[in-house]
């Protein structure tokens, strides 16, 4: 099977930063039904945003870091880890390792700021797929947006 190739990169203009907002409600407004308020927050202005984009620009995915004091209330505190989320792969794009080049992308954006492990809340269904990449799960299911949840990390 020929699979379309793509790049993933850190979102540093306004237009990759639109993208990644764009696939965000795709993915969470739209196909899930998180109410659009609570899917955009304070956190997006100082994250680090990865994105994945077809070689035509069209875009396939999105994640991005929150570390430092932004991160302190999803890794307990610990200053050394950084939080993984808002994680989103368009569906005409899955299959195709977009979502693990994009968690191996937050998780270089980590290592280059430092941090010594990544956190994450995932959704109960995806947790085979962060157990692939070296995750492990910690703590009780809990509600975030009104799915299912379960914390997880994993040392850089």
């Amino acid at each position: 099977m020929n699979r379309p190739s793509y790049v993933v990169r850190v979102a540093e203009d306004p237009a990759d930063r639109e993208a990644c907002f764009a696939v965000r409600k795709e993915v969470f407004v739209a196909e899930q039904g998180v109410p659009q308020e609570i899917e955009y927050d304070a956190y997006d202005a100082g994250a680090v945003h990865v994105l994945a984009v077809r070689e035509d620009g069209l875009p396939l995915g999105t994640g991005r870091l929150l570390y430092g004091e932004a991160a302190a209330a999803k890794t307990d505190g610990d200053p050394s880890v950084g939080s993984l989320g808002r994680l989103a792969v368009t569906r005409a794009a899955r299959g195709l390792g977009v979502g693990a080049a994009l968690v191996r992308a937050v998780e270089d954006a980590a290592r280059a700021r430092g941090l010594t492990a990544v956190d994450l809340h995932a959704q109960t269904q995806a947790l085979g797929f962060y157990e692939r990449l070296g995750y492990l799960a910690y703590g009780p299911e809990f509600s975030d947006a009104g799915l299912p949840h379960r914390a997880m990390r994993r040392p850089l």
